[in-house]
């Protein structure tokens, strides 16, 4: 977070979402800052995926209130909430024969009408996308060519080419090679320390949460359970109410990075 603008990129105050008849998310209350990872973790149906298309405006909310750069994000198009947050879901069809450089342009669309053409600005902005997610050298390949890797990194390259002050992450290593993954987390740790993006990223894996996210939302049932720094939310208590298993959570001897042990189903 910067000393210089405290303020928070994005706040929610007790949202609810409620889709026929079931409460999907209950009374969540949150803040998302400048130069932070916030990584969104639960067990499956926890809410993860529906947090993150409220707060992208893809879904209204029953009620409370979300607040995008002090102002109410209801109060803004689609359009304007594009040029705010860059969403990276986690399903894509990319089966069409379009371009990476094509692709990455397209995250252009929010700052041009309807049918404005590309400017040799937006193709500086395409290309700079490009090279802060090393994917300039696909320029020219066809996007349904690329290994799993290479194509999260165009979709981030994408979100980064609408400018955003905000991304908005869906499981972003799903279906990955532990190499991807480190690769594609340590690009978002990046993109938040050295640009100062905020993100909010929805995680399966724990560890990989708590090495590269500054805080963790733990959602179960829709509702927070718990949210902190990794070490407060990843103890052996939060994990077995909400998990459902007996761990031992320890800090690896050669990195000192956060790891958990699962030891046993949870003992009713």
């Amino acid at each position: 977070m910067s000393d210089s603008d405290p303020s928070p990129l994005l706040k929610t105050d007790q949202i609810n979402c409620r889709l026929e008849g079931r409460d999907l998310l209950r009374d969540i209350s949150l803040s998302v800052f400048r130069g932070e990872l916030v990584g969104l973790i639960g067990p499956n149906g926890a809410g993860k995926t529906t947090l993150l298309k409220l707060i992208n405006g893809l879904w209204p909310v029953d009620r409370g209130r979300i607040t995008l750069l002090d102002k109410p994000l209801k109060h803004y198009s689609v359009r304007q909430v594009a040029r705010v947050i860059a969403h990276v879901p986690q399903i894509t069809a990319l089966d069409f024969s379009f371009t990476v450089q094509q692709i990455v342009l397209m995250g252009r669309n929010p700052h041009l009408s309807r049918f404005e053409l590309e400017t040799e600005h937006d193709r500086q902005i395409t290309e700079h996308a490009m090279q802060r997610t090393n994917t300039l050298h696909l320029a020219g390949r066809l996007i349904n060519t690329l290994s799993g890797g290479e194509r999260q990194r165009v979709l981030i390259a994408r979100a980064l080419a609408q400018e955003p002050q905000l991304l908005l992450l869906d499981e972003p290593t799903a279906n990955l090679d532990i190499q991807h993954q480190l690769e594609i987390l340590g690009l978002v740790c990046d993109l938040t320390c050295r640009d100062g993006l905020g993100a909010v990223a929805a995680v399966h894996d724990l560890e990989l949460a708590a090495r590269f996210c500054d805080r963790l939302i733990l959602l179960h049932q829709g509702i927070i359970h718990t949210m902190g720094t990794p070490a407060e939310v990843l103890t052996s208590e939060h994990l077995r109410l909400t998990y459902g298993v007996e761990t031992q959570p320890y800090a690896d001897p050669n990195t000192g990075y956060l790891r958990l042990s699962i030891l046993a189903p949870r003992k009713d």
